[in-house]
């Protein structure tokens, strides 16, 4: 860690003043004078008394006493890869760790839920702060993909990978991929429904049952790409406008609309909710935890999350970006996710499958349309939707 010389214990601030005997100084001049003394002949012809007071205070500290060699080099930056993660903290972690431990590249890393980092990109398409965006629901992908936000790449792995995510690639134009598939889900908290004496959840449908009034959680479709697989989903399977008569009514069982995905099978899982609806390998991460979770997938049907990866367009370290897209793909780094109990299904073929990861066979899955989704039109539509005969009308 690089470490700096000792700076003045206060921060200067030049509407503060203090007195010493009859004659007032301010500490900004007292500053102007402990540098005049520490920089060298050539510096002062540069760092004059005038231009101190046109520089912000600690760019003049950097320039004077710690001098150039402070800063961050070109060739230390671009070493450096900036990585945007939507999966679990924990797997974030992990892919970070090893890229790093492989590589000798250092990575910057930020954790977004998928909604959070499609606005993040968003906000910053003139100037990306961002290399790569790793993992998070699809539909968010496809829709940075749509918006160009992020660059075409065509894998030379891609023929390794399951036919789902080879599909992905080709609906988002290979400008995503697919890393991982996780199935939607119910979690519930087995001993909370025994006490309140109500019955399990087997189908939407029973979600609306009276005794789970304020019990239910389910993140919000704006922040969370869970939510908005959940969302994606009931449109598809009961139609648009029956799908929001079914959400009004889910509404007075909501007692919180989270920020991220994952927040609902926590709550459950400490008892301060009933029910999560989210992706089942998450509930299965709060069951290996010790929680008392049971899951179901409902009975009509449900739908499924393709997690994807994407190169942002304009990134500064683009060779760096599809060194790490490439490390992602590969199936021992895949095989890696057990250890991080993260327990989607790889979409390398060759990797190895979590032995607790939910298998879609025997799930009543439904032809989940990607491409329409993950329009960016359709998106904003149903979301806006959703806010003015959903969300406003929460509890």
């Amino acid at each position: 860690m690089l470490t700096t010389p000792d700076l003045p214990e206060k921060t200067p601030n030049i509407a503060n003043e203090c007195k010493t005997g009859v004659t007032r100084v301010s500490r900004r001049a007292r500053l102007k004078a402990r540098l005049a003394s520490a920089v060298s002949p050539l510096s002062k012809r540069w760092v004059s008394t005038r231009r101190l007071r046109g520089l912000p205070l600690i760019a003049a500290v950097v320039a004077t006493t710690l001098g150039a060699a402070w800063l961050p080099t070109r060739a230390h930056a671009a070493d450096r890869l900036s990585l945007l993660c939507s999966a679990d903290l924990e797997w974030c972690q992990l892919m970070k760790t090893r890229f790093e431990k492989e590589t000798g590249i250092g990575v910057a890393m930020i954790r977004k839920s998928a909604g959070e980092a499609l606005a993040l990109l968003t906000a910053q398409r003139a100037r990306p702060q961002f290399d790569i965006w790793w993992a998070g629901s699809g539909d968010s992908h496809l829709q940075a993909a749509f918006e160009g936000l992020t660059d075409a790449y065509r894998s030379p792995a891609l023929s390794q990978l399951q036919p789902w995510a080879q599909r992905f690639a080709q609906v988002g134009r290979d400008r995503t991929v697919g890393v991982y598939q996780g199935l939607l889900g119910i979690g519930y908290n087995v001993a909370e429904l025994r006490r309140r004496k109500v019955e399990a959840p087997r189908c939407w449908r029973d979600l609306l049952a009276p005794g789970l009034k304020g019990e239910i959680q389910i993140a919000n479709p704006n922040s969370s790409g869970t939510a908005y697989v959940a969302l994606a989903t009931l449109v598809q399977l009961m139609g648009e406008d029956q799908a929001f008569v079914y959400m009004r009514s889910l509404n007075a069982n909501v007692s919180q609309y989270t920020a991220t995905g994952v927040a609902p099978g926590e709550a459950a899982s400490r008892g301060e909710a009933s029910v999560a609806i989210e992706f089942l390998h998450d509930l299965v991460k709060q069951r290996v935890a010790g929680f008392d979770i049971a899951t179901t997938t409902p009975c009509e049907g449900t739908g499924y999350e393709i997690g994807g990866m994407s190169l942002v367009a304009g990134a500064a370290h683009p060779v760096i970006a599809k060194q790490f897209y490439e490390f992602a793909l590969r199936a021992d780094v895949q095989s890696l996710a057990d250890q991080a109990h993260a327990y989607q299904l790889p979409s390398n073929a060759q990797a190895a499958v979590p032995k607790l990861a939910p298998q879609p066979s025997g799930i009543r899955l439904i032809d989940y349309d990607f491409a329409r989704y993950g329009d960016p039109a359709t998106r904003k539509r149903l979301l806006q939707r959703w806010n003015t005969e959903i969300y406003a009308h929460a509890r």
